[in-house]
């Protein structure tokens, strides 16, 4: 079995969370989706469960950051080219999320980003392996 990651991310309202992925082309899990917790497809091994406030409380040894105040994790998702970069990030934008910077062009590598529904970051970067490897 192929090893697979999880970002469990707390979200304030499920519905809206869903719809805002989804209008950035992700796909849901209805076998461990229900009225509390949604898992996003993001590729074969790597999931995000957007789980309701009460939900992720039960199993956080923590309270749930303040996302207008601090930043709980960086997910950082890479894409085949810089024009896929710009066109999940303008998905997002167009969904409601935001962004917090200009675009990043390091030449072998582009980035941009953008903040969820719920102040939660997304860097979305795209790399050229060969520049990057000599």
């Amino acid at each position: 079995m192929p090893q697979m990651i999880f970002v469990n991310l707390p979200v304030k309202d499920l519905p809206k969370s869903i719809a805002f992925f989804e209008a950035l082309g992700f796909s849901f899990n209805p076998q461990f989706t229900d009225e509390t917790a949604a898992c996003m497809v993001i590729s074969e091994t790597i999931f995000a469960m957007l789980l309701t406030h009460e939900k992720f409380a039960g199993f956080s040894p923590k309270p749930i950051a303040d996302t207008s105040q601090s930043l709980e994790v960086l997910t950082a998702l890479s894409r085949d080219s810089r024009e896929a970069v710009d066109a999940i990030v303008k998905a997002a934008l167009g969904a409601g999320g935001t962004t917090y910077s200009e675009p990043k062009d390091y030449g072998f590598m582009y980035a941009h980003g953008f903040q969820d529904l719920d102040g939660h970051v997304w860097e979305v970067m795209w790399m050229d392996e060969g520049a990057a490897q000599q």
